[in-house]
């Protein structure tokens, strides 16, 4: 019976040990144990062709599902008309209301802030380009040698 077969009856602790064992021998021995091991699946980290894919995609497009079931599970537009699906009701309309306009009023302050943000990025390089072409105008024109 060969050694990997062996190996296999006791299941992953034994390839671990038997990778311990030989880092511990020698490292080179160490490493090519734990490339086999998880290059040939006994890790159950290795390649396994199209199927670990397919399994991968699979979980990734259910997940999505269960993620837009929640987003738009019967809840209205959502804040401010975005397409999230916005917040369960808490049960007081005055409380719902209240948070519904709050937010509102938050992005709308966020929008003037960026508004503001950008003019004065605009102004600081508006400055800077001015500064800039003063400096070139300023400059003494480079004197042109004379041709004999």
């Amino acid at each position: 019976m060969p050694i990997t077969a062996k190996l296999d009856e006791f299941g992953k602790p034994a390839w671990i040990a038997l990778t311990v064992l030989g880092f511990m021998a020698w490292w080179p021995i160490g490493l090519a144990t734990l490339a086999f091991t998880i290059g040939s699946g006994r890790m159950g980290c290795g390649y396994r062709g199209h199927d670990r894919w397919q399994h991968k995609m699979d979980r990734l497009q259910s997940k999505m599902d269960w993620m837009r079931s929640k987003m738009s599970g019967g809840q209205g537009s959502g804040f401010g008309g975005s397409s999230w699906g916005g917040a369960p009701s808490s049960g007081n309309s005055a409380f719902d209301e209240y948070r519904n306009e709050t937010l509102q009023r938050l992005e709308e302050e966020q929008r003037e802030f960026k508004s503001f943000l950008e003019r004065l990025r605009f102004a600081k390089d508006k400055t800077e380009f001015d500064a800039f072409m003063s400096e070139r105008r300023n400059r003494p024109a480079p004197e042109s040698p004379t041709q004999n």
